[in-house]
């Protein structure tokens, strides 16, 4: 059977979502999770569908991919189809050429399962690798210690709160309440919790979403910021404490993030809290043609 290319439509994304749970296991490489989608989906149901491609052969879907802003595929593969040679030929035909509705022409960024074939096929077609990212996980098969700030789990009636400390720990952020209500009625949000920690005097200093993926895989912190007015008091690393012990509430197996390698202050927080730094992954670019 041949290969097709579908956007998903509102209707499909609940497949999309079914099959990214399904494909999240530990060891798996870092990739994208049911998470990012529902992170996504504050811009609403419509622009989500509008942002999803699936590529299916005899109607399994064995890739999933996620416009992730202007000119970046977030991608990922079945576990049994990462070195499948047609899936990955056909990948590359279909993000190569912008009639195909994928990837516009311009410079554009393509992130991918390491290891999987679609990544070779792309460097022999004279794709670069971009900037590294550095993964990091926390096992949650111990218990979690206590934070040591008082968490609070955010409703819709509390959603101002988390978007005023996301707005103010990430500059140029449209986030608005009506965003997160779009977010909450996500398919994905069913298994997830916005978190905000206060300190002694009871300012939200720092929020969290995390999304779990179902009891026994890798559960996703996505995202995480501290009010720039509150930086430097070590609620970073407790909201990420806290984030371990709300997936491992969840069922997760493990908490997993990705930031940028250069963000050395990122990298060094997640690790005060618990995480481990696994292997650099990288993007691939292409240039304008």
């Amino acid at each position: 059977m041949a290969i097709v290319l579908e956007r998903s439509g509102v209707d499909g994304l609940s497949g999309a979502v079914d099959v990214l749970r399904d494909w999240q296991y530990e060891g798996a490489p870092i990739q994208l999770h049911p998470g990012d989608l529902g992170w996504f989906w504050r811009s609403g149901a419509e622009a989500t569908a509008a942002a999803v491609r699936t590529w299916s052969r005899d109607e399994q879907i064995l890739a999933v991919g996620l416009l992730d802003g202007p000119g970046l595929l977030r991608l990922t593969i079945a576990p049994d189809a990462h070195r499948d040679g047609e899936l990955a030929q056909q990948l590359v035909d279909d993000v190569t050429e912008p009639e195909r509705g994928v990837l516009p022409a311009g410079k554009v960024n393509i992130e991918a399962p390491m290891g999987a074939l679609v990544q070779e096929l792309l460097s022999e077609d004279g794709w670069n690798t971009d900037e590294p990212w550095a993964p990091l996980r926390r096992d949650l098969t111990e218990p979690v210690k206590d934070p040591g700030v008082r968490i609070e789990v955010i409703g819709p009636e509390e959603a101002h709160v988390f978007v005023a400390v996301h707005r103010a720990a990430w500059d140029g952020s449209k986030f608005t309440d009506e965003r997160w209500h779009a977010m909450a009625t996500g398919l994905p949000y069913a298994d997830a919790r916005c978190l905000v920690a206060y300190d002694d005097q009871g300012n939200a200093v720092a929020a969290v979403t995390v999304w779990s993926a179902g009891p026994g895989k890798p559960g996703l912190l996505e995202p995480m910021g501290v009010h720039r007015e509150h930086r430097g008091h070590g609620y970073g690393r407790a909201i990420s404490v806290a984030s371990a012990a709300a997936l491992q509430q969840l069922g997760s197996s493990s908490a997993i993030v990705c930031t940028p390698s250069a963000n050395a202050g990122a990298v060094a927080t997640y690790k005060s809290a618990g995480f481990q730094q696994l292997p650099e992954i990288q993007d691939q670019y292409r240039d304008a043609r």
